[in-house]
């Protein structure tokens, strides 16, 4: 427990370093830092594919995010400079542009070096497959590790940068929008995971899933939630009290970001739920030992997965 805690309180401090840089320095020590964790996640990924006979690129895995990362921060500066938010749309279908190119040729490469193909397949004792057969299987289950958690997760860079796009009421402000936004996105999972802990620890009652996630209670999920729309209002309030964001009393009232948050909560719990599932094809606890207390780095992103896109949408719905 005490691992636990002494690695989340540097998690919040690295955090709280990396927005103070952000407001003072620039946006891109957050872009390091969120392709930093995609690859070391994908890289998990890419193990607890492995684990369940899914075999696939390691090194490709964890090499990709960095071409997602490139994309998203080039469509971002131009969706800014062009003043042309379907830049966004653009570095999606670019993305899975990059994936095909990338796996096709690898897959081509594969087929030329079929001698080495069969000698793996020996070493993993793959019987009754074809060298096509497996070297396309090991390039789908690659493709699997492109998009999940690399690319959904590496929508918080356009998250981050959001401040400069033109989003219509989001457009011209005096002040940067994209912190609230970015500070939205971070602490819903962690306030509604912290919370949801405490919370059941001290009720318990009935499993929220036993047959995914034996840990996990109702009583616990419910109280993450209603915590975190409690203290979520806070930071609403403390942001709309700051000369230069009065404007949300009028254009984003605290009804309608608690709608958003409480979304949030449901998208957060449902990134953790399917990590989960994907534990337990895998058969293992957590995804690596990479934070202690935690587990692995893909144990402490799950819930902001499906988090970053869903962020983006809400805001960019809110700003029409």
């Amino acid at each position: 427990m005490k691992k636990r805690v002494y690695s989340s309180v540097l998690i919040v401090l690295i955090i709280a370093i990396l927005f103070v840089l952000k407001i003072f320095v620039s946006d891109y020590f957050f872009d390091a830092f969120f392709g930093i964790i995609a690859c070391l996640a994908s890289f998990e990924m890419s193990k607890l594919l492995s684990k369940t006979k899914r075999y696939n690129f390691s090194v490709l895995a964890v090499i990709f995010p960095a071409l997602i990362l490139a994309c998203h921060l080039i469509c971002s500066h131009y969706a800014s400079v062009q003043g042309d938010i379907y830049w966004i749309l653009w570095a999606i279908l670019i993305d899975f542009a990059l994936m095909l190119v990338v796996l096709g040729g690898t897959y081509l490469i594969q087929l030329m070096r079929r001698k080495r193909v069969l000698e793996e397949m020996t070493t993993r004792e793959v019987k009754n497959m074809s060298v096509y057969k497996f070297a396309f299987k090991k390039c789908l289950n690659t493709l699997i590790i492109f998009v999940y958690p690399a690319f959904f997760f590496l929508f918080m860079v356009f998250i981050n940068h959001m401040g400069s796009f033109p989003l219509g009421k989001l457009s011209g402000l005096e002040v940067d929008f994209s912190i609230f936004i970015l500070m939205t996105a971070i602490l819903i999972p962690m306030l509604s995971d912290t919370f949801a802990m405490l919370t059941g620890s001290l009720i318990g009652g009935k499993k929220l899933c036993p047959r995914i996630s034996p840990g996990k209670t109702i009583s616990g999920t419910v109280g993450g939630a209603l915590w975190t729309l409690l203290l979520m209002s806070a930071v609403w309030l403390i942001f709309a009290n700051i000369s230069g964001y009065k404007f949300m009393y009028s254009s984003f009232p605290i009804w309608a970001y608690l709608i958003v948050v409480l979304f949030g909560v449901i998208v957060a719990v449902m990134g953790d739920l399917f990590e989960s599932i994907l534990k337990r094809h895998s058969g293992v606890k957590d995804s690596g030992r990479m934070i202690p207390g935690h587990g692995g780095m893909l144990d402490r992103i799950d819930s902001y997965i499906f988090m970053a896109p869903y962020i983006l949408l809400a805001f960019w719905i809110f700003a029409l």
